[in-house]
């Protein structure tokens, strides 16, 4: 081949360092990525490829009431017309617009095997339809009258909308996600009825982000679930467009035969794969990393319903599940970074507040040029009704003219003053409309045709105006979407965010089941499985008889207090058997021989314990100041002498007062404050007692009043006036019925 001796391949060599070669080019690339792949615009919430999806169903009449059209078809025409990549990418996207387990609000309505939330593959293209959604013809609204603006296609054969008229706030309703070069957005989808609400209260003041979030409380998640995450941090999220939301799966528990449960799991958290769920729990399973789990199975039909069986009936559910929370992604935070497109230019991060006023101010911007549109073709038919108005008044001349004369058109617009439109539209008119009737219909579309002018001319000089009609335009989208219907109902629950929970799983896994403590009056203890036993049926040795029973749980400890003021403690699960008489208390403790037991108390952490001796002096312990680490107990009342320690009790929650009583038969009542908190001490004198000592003590609750046994029931003491006094004071004598016994049960 003979080479061309005009050029000279000098001149095509440009000079320039490899450096700002590349980073030109890349910066060239990157934008184009940012810009036409992987952020949405903030007016219509969509990529090129989303809007381009759309746009060539639209043009293909895939409407909802429209039969749908093979998958194959639609991808044809996208990748053809619109969107030249490869087949795959775009079905994809459309699969995912089409799965109400990945949109809030689907934009398309598929037919055939669009995939599911385990995470299988849709059907190939050729077997499956589609066509659009009411929420796709939203934001499609309006595209035929102006009121966006359109370029050239890839290959410049066609147009195509630069960003959908958007009547439908797709961004914040159906969220998006992409990665872009240096950048990237992922937005949750939301509940568009308070997305209505909140652009309400923005179109009637000026309210904070802090003020919105009263009203958009939070993601709406397609796959519903519960929101965990603090106030705070939602708050933090809104206002700065980067944040994270902490959602947890929504369960339950279902009780089965002989006090057996399971938890049925009925919603999980979006974007998680439920047969990848399964696998990763069945994994804990069998490691054993969650040792309170016995199986997992998934019993899913249309809707989500995964069974987890514990390893016994005695463990928490709750301790199950923060487990499994930690451990799985039946707990998931949703990172949000609201990076979005301003006006399909310039990448930005967001606050809330300002995505809703980018999109109002998007609609605006359509309303004015959907009106100058729609006044334009207005304008047009008032002139053709005008020049239709002007024949009647002079028919028979119109119809000579045209008849006659050898340039009819010009004749008309030179006689009448017409238009060329107007002449144009006569000369093309039916003589069938040259009736009188036709006359006043003609004249009655001609008025209203001015009353619409009018009207349209107003709105677009009024600012005022605009906001009014796109606030109407809203409301009427927050009623078609209100919680009260079945797509706008709120699916993802508001919760609050969990309190710490410490998970021993060893403690977890202890079988845990009633028992009652027995203790004899010379000291033999035993445990008894299950509660509300008659103790009529408990059998003793010789000699002896009962003193003690407590219902408490294999699990519990109970602390013992003795005469000489030390506190023993025993666990539960230590207990003998109650098939014979039990052991004597103190082989399982090391109580001296000389002191005697008082009292049996369940051990509750975080409680308190009024203790007293037999001289009436005594205080308040917290209880877990009284847990023995050894078998020779604790020491927490001082006695010495011929004092002894004489009671202690547990002080209940809204107590507020105390009434003692003495041997003598003297009761005083006297407020709870006076008695100090300590651990350990000979404490404060509560009642002045010159003989008997102490008999019994009791706090109570001033409103709530105080009871005492009465034969087989409780009577209460109406007015305690008469006893109150100060503390250690003697007191007066009881009310009458008191028990002899100086008990006050």
């Amino acid at each position: 081949m003979a080479k061309n001796k005009n050029i000279n391949p000098a001149a095509e060599i440009i000079e320039q360092p490899f450096g700002d070669i590349l980073s030109e080019r890349y910066l060239s690339y990157a934008l184009s990525t940012i810009v036409s792949r992987s952020l949405p615009d903030v007016r219509d919430g969509l990529k090129p490829v989303h809007r381009r999806i759309l746009y060539a169903m639209y043009k293909l009449s895939l409407w909802p009431d429209k039969k749908r059209m093979k998958s194959a078809k639609v991808v044809g025409d996208v990748m053809g017309d619109f969107h030249p990549h490869g087949d795959s990418a775009i079905y994809e996207t459309m699969v995912r617009v089409a799965q109400d387990f990945a949109q809030r609000y689907p934009l398309v309505d598929g037919m055939g095997n669009f995939g599911n939330i385990d995470g299988d593959n849709a059907a190939a293209m050729r077997y499956t339809e589609a066509r659009l959604t009411d929420v796709a013809l939203l934001l499609l609204e309006g595209i035929e009258e102006n009121a966006v603006d359109f370029r050239p296609t890839y290959d410049g054969r066609n147009q195509e909308p630069v960003v959908l008229p958007g009547v439908f706030p797709n961004l914040l309703a159906n969220g998006s996600s992409g990665i872009a070069v240096g950048m990237a957005t992922n937005i949750p989808p939301h509940n568009v009825a308070e997305l209505c609400e909140a652009m309400e209260l923005m179109l009637e003041s000026d309210p904070t982000v802090k003020d919105l979030i009263k009203i958009v409380k939070g993601p709406d998640f397609p796959t519903g679930g519960i929101l965990v995450e603090s106030r705070e941090e939602i708050l933090k999220a809104y206002e700065t467009g980067k944040g994270a939301f902490r959602v947890r799966a929504k369960w339950q528990k279902e009780e089965l035969k002989q006090g057996a449960y399971q938890i049925v799991v009925t919603e999980i958290p979006y974007l998680v794969q439920k047969s990848k769920l399964i696998e990763r729990i069945a994994d804990l399973i069998q490691t054993r990393k969650i040792p309170m789990l016995d199986d997992v199975r998934d019993e899913s039909a249309e809707d989500v319903r995964l069974i987890l069986i514990p390893k016994n009936r005695n463990i928490e559910p709750e301790l199950l599940m923060e487990a499994l929370y930690r451990s799985c992604d039946l707990e998931s935070r949703f990172n949000m970074n609201l990076n979005v497109l301003e006006s399909g230019k310039v990448p930005k991060v967001m606050n809330l507040k300002e995505a809703l006023r980018n999109w109002l101010d998007h609609q605006q911007d359509v309303l004015i040029r959907r009106s100058q549109f729609q006044l334009e073709k207005l304008l047009k038919d008032i002139e053709r009704l005008q020049g239709f108005m002007l024949i009647y008044l002079n028919v028979d001349k119109v119809i000579k003219i045209i008849r006659f004369d050898d340039h009819p058109k010009e004749k008309l617009i030179k006689t009448f003053k017409l238009t060329e439109y107007q002449a144009e539209e006569i000369l093309n008119m039916r003589l069938r409309r040259l009736n009188k009737l036709q006359e006043i219909e003609i004249k009655k579309e001609l008025e209203d045709k001015e009353k619409e002018r009018d009207r349209l001319e107003k709105l677009i000089k009024s600012e005022a105006r605009q906001w009014t009609h796109i606030k109407k335009q809203i409301g009427e989208l927050k009623k078609k979407f209100g919680t009260d219907t079945p797509l706008g109902k709120r699916r993802t629950k508001i919760g609050k965010p969990p309190a710490p929970i410490a998970v021993n799983l060893n403690e977890a896994m202890i079988e845990k089941e009633p028992v009652t403590v027995i203790c004899s009056d010379k000291g033999w203890i035993r445990g008894m499985k299950g509660h509300g036993h008659n103790p009529k049926d408990f059998k003793f040795k010789d000699g002896d008889r009962g003193r003690f029973n407590i219902e408490a749980q294999t699990t519990d400890k109970i602390v013992i207090f003795a005469t000489n003021g030390r506190f023993y403690t025993l666990g539960c699960d230590k207990l003998p058997s109650a098939r014979g008489f039990g052991e004597p208390v103190r082989l399982m403790v090391d109580i001296p021989n000389d002191a005697d037991i008082t009292g049996i108390l369940v051990f509750q952490p975080g409680g308190k314990i009024l203790v007293a001796s037999t001289e009436g002096r005594g205080f308040i312990v917290p209880s877990d100041d009284v847990l023995a680490q050894t078998k020779s107990g604790k020491q927490i009342l001082n006695v010495s002498g011929k004092t002894e320690a004489a009671l202690c009790r547990y002080v209940e929650e809204g107590d507020d007062h105390i009434a003692v009583i003495g041997k003598n038969r003297k009761m005083l009542v006297f407020e709870l404050a006076e008695l100090p908190v300590m651990s350990r001490g000979k404490g404060v004198r509560l009642q002045k007692l010159k003989e008997g000592g102490l008999a019994d003590a009791k706090t109570f609750n001033w409103v709530k009043g105080l009871t005492f046994k009465y034969g087989t029931g409780e009577t209460l003491v109406g007015d305690l006036n008469p006893w109150v006094g100060a503390r250690a004071s003697a007191g007066r004598v009881p009310p009458n019925g008191f028990p002899k016994t100086n008990k006050f049960d």
